[in-house]
C-alpha cells in the first residue's frame, strides 16, 4: 500500500516556501492509517521493545496504537510545562529560539529498550533531544520511526551521526 499517496502536501503553510506534508489525509483514511501502524509494528514484533516514546504531538497518534500492537507502554514526550507530575528535561536548539521537551521522570526505567516516534523528520532537532533525554535516563533507544523523511533538509543523517538507527516509511525529496 502507498503511503505516500495519501498524504496531502499544502503549499506555503505556514510560512512562504514551505511544503507543508500534512498526515490528517493519512489519519482519516482507515486503510492508510491501519497500514501506517501495521508496518511500524510490524518491525518490531519480533524485537525486544518496552516503551513506545511518542513526540507530542503527532507522535502520540501514532505512537500509542503502536505501542498497544506490541503490547507494550506508550510515553509521552512532551514540551516544557505539559506534564503533570515531576518531569526530567532537555533543552534543544530550533530554526528560531530554543525549546524544551520532557518526560515523566518514572516513564522510562533504565535498562528499557524504546522505540521512538514521529510524524515527521526534516531538522532532527526535536527527536534527537528526545533521543538523548532518553538515554539519559538510561534506556536504550532501539529505532527512531516517523511517517515521512524529508531527506534533503538532514535529519535522518543527524540522528544516524548520534548513532541512532533511523527508518520511515516514506520520502519527500526536495523539502
Amino acid at each position: 500500500m502507498q503511503i505516500k499517496s495519501r498524504i496531502r502536501t499544502i503549499a506555503h503553510y505556514p510560512h512562504e516556501g514551505i511544503m507543508f506534508r500534512d498526515i490528517t489525509t493519512l489519519l482519516k483514511d482507515p486503510v492508510g492509517l491501519r497500514a501506517t501502524i501495521q508496518e511500524i509494528a510490524g518491525r518490531h514484533k519480533n524485537t525486544k521493545i518496552d516503551k513506545v516514546a511518542g513526540i507530542e504531538s503527532r507522535g502520540f497518534i501514532i505512537g500509542a496504537p503502536v505501542a498497544y500492537e506490541l503490547a507494550v507502554g506508550f510515553v509521552p514526550v512532551r514540551k516544557k510545562g505539559k506534564l503533570p507530575a515531576e518531569t526530567c528535561g532537555r533543552d534543544y536548539q530550533l530554526e528560531y529560539g530554543a525549546d524544551r521537551i520532557e518526560i515523566h521522570v518514572d516513564a522510562i526505567q533504565k535498562g528499557d529498550r524504546v522505540l521512538l516516534v514521529d510524524d515527521l523528520i526534516a531538522t532532527g532537532g526535536t527527536a534527537e533531544a528526545a533521543a538523548a533525554l532518553i538515554r539519559e535516563m538510561g534506556a536504550e533507544v532501539v529505532e527512531c520511526c516517523f511517517v515521512i523523511d524529508l531527506p534533503d533538509i538532514g535529519g535522518r543523517s543527524r540522528l544516524e551521526n548520534q548513532g541512532l538507527k533511523v527508518f520511515a516509511l516514506c520520502e519527500f525529496e526536495g523539502d
